[in-house]
């Protein structure tokens, strides 16, 4: 047992009391700060740079990067550090050629979602896998939230893992549903901060506690395990896999992309954007690094390396500093879960119930479908919790399905000046079907599904575009206020419609990206590409 009775019921109390002094912010904000649909799920699109670099970091740094690859680094070493260089090299892609175009297409179209976005290119019609895809990555990743959570009750107060993870459930569902992403963004303005001084002075402590580098690399090769302290010490198929999962993800995280639909401006996203870089891989490098010198530096002994850092921190620290770490953690976690919450919840009711609702829902209506949402994505993350408790699997898992069904058609959305709506719907179902079914078989042969879903999304695509290059059109479908208003005038005259077959305006509906994409680029010049 790692803490005492006295300490076990110090930190139940303090922890429940952190609950619910962040659902009583949520609730705060809720009542005082949201009045709208956008305020609830894109902040006002309104946030500011300090807020917007925090909340950058507190989404990019969760339970899975903290507990996760504390564990990796002391079980597998160094050569986890190609973990991090993955999302690295993929997050300043982002930064370099994805960011501004997110968000200049979004602050013109009032986009609230990726969904939003595919449908305006390529048709209504790629709403329904775009949604699946970001469904189950972001439900998995929420779900990975509950389980770090679920393991902080279970050491802290045993509480058994089952009841801790369905606790931490109900208490972020709560946290959530009041707050929406206005609650979400201030909230980890504090966490990130937190999380940020917790780890940076944790690597510190650990670095002078364990000595210079020669003592520990001596130390691992007397157990025979030098091989650990290699950075290079990590096989190809696993690097890539980082690579095309939690890598690639970071191109189509919406997470990141309603963070820069939510700043105040361009530059705000572009700058924030590139700070919390540094200084998310910084954290990132430190925490596999104090993994592998809690092994070889400290010389601390695991028996399950999942519980290496609490191991650690009880191993180098008094218990008042323990529950300042403790809480830290809490909050690196919550930062987290919130925002995936928020992303899965807003793709269900922006993209699934919002368009079959009429243009004049009041603002309250809009609310109250948000937060159902929440509920919604609740369930299926504790479902996909419950089933698959084991962090970096279930994140990688999520991930793969997003990348195989998502990846390669926003960035044809993002640079191609033509499109074939029916090219890409294809692609997304393929991608998608592909990964989740191969998942489901067990990754026959050791193949992860990545590697089949993603190529044939490729090759989807490209072979229809070629088939369709004479169809091609700048916008496939509406944007979503024109969407609904056209979902309004068919609710008014669809039976006509649907009697004499002339029904439905969207061409990407029928797959042939022709008349809608005349109507909806009417704005734009002939041949200019999105930007």
């Amino acid at each position: 047992m790692l803490y005492s009775g006295d300490q076990q019921v110090i930190l139940t109390v303090i922890t429940i009391a952190y609950f619910f002094f962040l659902i009583g912010v949520s609730v705060w904000i809720g009542l005082k700060q949201i009045k709208t649909y956008e305020d609830y799920n894109v902040a006002s699109r309104s946030v500011t740079l300090f807020p917007l670099i925090l909340t950058y970091v507190g989404t990019a740094i969760g339970g899975s990067i903290l507990l996760g690859l504390i564990t990796n680094g002391y079980s597998l070493g160094m050569g986890q550090q190609w973990f991090n260089a993955g999302i690295i090299l993929a997050s300043v892609l982002m930064a370099v050629f994805f960011i501004k175009r997110i968000r200049v297409l979004g602050e013109k179209n009032n986009y609230v979602t990726i969904g939003d976005f595919t449908a305006h290119r390529f048709g209504s019609a790629a709403r329904i896998p775009t949604t699946i895809a970001v469904l189950t990555a972001y439900c998995a990743i929420t779900g990975m939230q509950f389980v770090s959570i679920g393991l902080i009750l279970n050491l802290i107060a045993n509480v058994p893992m089952t009841a801790a993870i369905i606790i931490s459930a109900v208490m972020l569902t709560i946290k959530t549903v009041f707050g929406g992403l206005k609650a979400v963004v201030w909230q980890d303005a504090f966490h990130g901060t937190l999380q940020t001084i917790a780890v940076f002075g944790l690597f510190v402590l650990v670095l002078v506690a364990a000595g210079d580098f020669s003592q520990v690399q001596a130390n691992a090769e007397a157990q025979g395990l030098g091989k650990l302290m290699d950075p290079m010490g990590i096989g190809f198929a696993e690097v890539a896999v980082y690579a095309l999962t939690v890598g690639a993800y970071q191109l189509v995280r919406q997470d990141l992309w309603q963070r820069a639909w939510a700043g105040k401006d361009l530059k705000t996203v572009i700058k924030g954007y590139w700070i919390a870089l540094a200084l998310m891989t910084a954290t990132m490098v430190m925490v596999i690094w104090i993994g592998v010198w809690a092994r070889f530096g400290i010389g601390l002994e695991s028996e399950d390396p999942t519980l290496v850092y609490y191991e650690l921190i009880a191993e180098l620290l008094p218990f008042e500093v323990v529950i300042i770490l403790i809480v830290a953690l809490m909050a690196t976690v919550i930062s987290c879960a919130d925002s995936f919450f928020m992303c899965g919840a807003s793709s269900i009711v922006n993209d699934v119930i919002k368009p079959r609702l009429a243009k004049d829902t009041s603002q309250k209506a809009l609310l109250r479908w948000s937060r159902i949402a929440v509920v919604i994505t609740a369930v299926i993350a504790l479902v996909l919790a419950l089933a698959v408790p084991v962090l970096v699997e279930l994140w990688v898992t999520g991930t793969a399905m997003l990348v195989s069904g998502l990846l390669f058609p926003a960035i044809v959305a993002l640079y191609f000046t033509r499109v074939s709506g029916r090219a890409a719907l294809t692609s997304m179902w393929v991608g998608l079907v592909v990964s989740i079914g191969w998942t489901l078989l067990g990754g026959p042969f050791g193949i992860h599904p990545v590697f089949l879903g993603l190529p044939l999304s490729i090759v989807t695509y490209l072979v229809i575009h070629a088939i369709d290059r004479r169809r091609l059109v700048e916008f496939a479908g509406l944007p979503p206020e024109e969407t609904r208003l056209v979902l309004d005038s068919e609710r008014s005259d669809g039976a006509g419609d649907e009697a004499s077959g002339t029904g439905g305006t969207d061409a990407g509906a029928r797959g042939d990206g022709r008349a809608a994409g005349t109507s909806a680029a009417a704005s734009m010049e002939p041949g200019r590409r999105p930007q």
